[in-house]
């Protein structure tokens, strides 16, 4: 489920709404560790661009 959801985070990564509308979806479908992996996953791929994004739909 995990890297199906890196995929689809991949081709919607050009749209910010709509790339934080499946990540939160993402995140909602995910256990504790693999949204921890979602996490450091998105950081390194998307880091600056959709900083904001991370901090709202992360927990801390």
């Amino acid at each position: 489920m995990l890297e199906y959801i890196k995929i689809i985070l991949s081709k919607v990564s050009f749209h910010k709404e709509l790339f934080e509308k499946e990540l939160k979806k993402a995140i909602s479908q995910l256990i504790p560790d693999e949204v921890l992996e979602l996490k450091s996953w998105c950081y390194a791929k998307f880091g600056e661009a959709y900083n904001a994004i991370f901090s709202r739909c992360f927990p801390a």
